[in-house]
């Protein structure tokens, strides 16, 4: 009886959490899956009507689907190998005992915690061709001006540049953290074993590190490659002539610009359905590795 009534208040205190994803995630999850199926567009703004697999179809027959597919990957991939490679670099050096720690952390800290459009505006002001930073700096070292908002993939380089200054701290914090709870013993009993510092980062810190690193990696991987504002600001929309693109600024055009809702609600549905892939990998992994 006592357990009953405890199941019954532990449900009431769930029920406005409930209540909440029901109306901010599962709703317009579904409403977006049966807009896939309609014709919604400017034209058929009042009266969409039902056109089956259609607007499906539209998306592979798309000119420039294929790219802008392995360009998404090619995004991702990039930015999450610096992300990983910088942040652990990063916590590596704070966890040593340097002079100006806590000061060199808040300044590492600071492009994370910085809102994503003002960073995003000011790396674009820094890639311009005559005033911009980045070009300043090159003449510097005798190199001609790179004219980075102009073409097809310097114009993606410049973004991904950003987002990698954007990104690599959240892994920072997330490695800093798990090397503050390796316990110092392993690291005695290796130097007393022998074990040279190349030796303990792959035997110790690495499979230690391992469980607080996957699923940050992960996050990254679909913050990464849902991330909006980076591409669309820097670029300027995907410019120059929509080539910049990758899947989600893409389908944010197709519904804002060109106002071709059904399409582009079919084109959310197929990224949901990569990253819902891409996370079914990763815990199929997993359990293969917990036998």
């Amino acid at each position: 009886m006592l357990e009953s009534r405890v199941n019954r208040l532990a449900l009431w205190f769930l029920a406005p959490t409930a209540v909440v994803l029901l109306l901010v995630v599962a709703y317009p999850f579904i409403y977006n899956v049966g807009m896939s199926f309609t014709n919604w567009n400017m034209y058929h703004f009042r009266d969409p009507s039902f056109n089956g697999l259609a607007n499906y179809v539209k998306l592979f027959q798309e000119p420039e689907f294929k790219n802008i597919f392995l360009r998404t990957f090619l995004w991702t991939g990039v930015n999450l190998v610096f992300h990983v490679t910088l942040g652990l670099g990063a916590a590596l050096l704070l966890n040593q005992r340097l002079p100006g720690r806590p000061l060199y952390r808040a300044l590492l800290i600071l492009p994370w915690a910085m809102p994503q459009y003002i960073s995003a505006l000011t790396w674009r002001g820094m890639f311009n061709l005559e005033y911009g930073a980045v070009n300043l700096l090159l003449a510097k070292f005798g190199i001609d001006a790179v004219p980075w908002l102009s073409g097809e993939w310097t114009a993606f380089a410049a973004a991904t540049l950003t987002n990698i200054w954007l990104g690599f701290p959240f892994i920072m914090v997330v490695a800093l953290g798990g090397l503050q709870s390796i316990p110092v013993e392993l690291y005695e009993a290796a130097r007393i074993d022998g074990a040279g510092p190349i030796r303990r980062f792959f035997s110790i810190t690495l499979p230690m590190l391992r469980p607080v690193l996957t699923p940050a990696i992960v996050l990254g991987t679909i913050w990464t490659f849902n991330n909006l504002n980076v591409i669309w600001l820097v670029t300027k929309q995907g410019e120059p002539a929509d080539k910049s693109h990758i899947l989600v600024t893409f389908v944010y055009k197709a519904a804002f610009t060109y106002y071709r809702y059904g399409y582009a609600a079919a084109f959310s549905v197929f990224i949901f359905l990569t990253l819902f892939g891409i996370v079914k990998i990763y815990q199929r992994s997993q359990a293969e590795e917990a036998f």
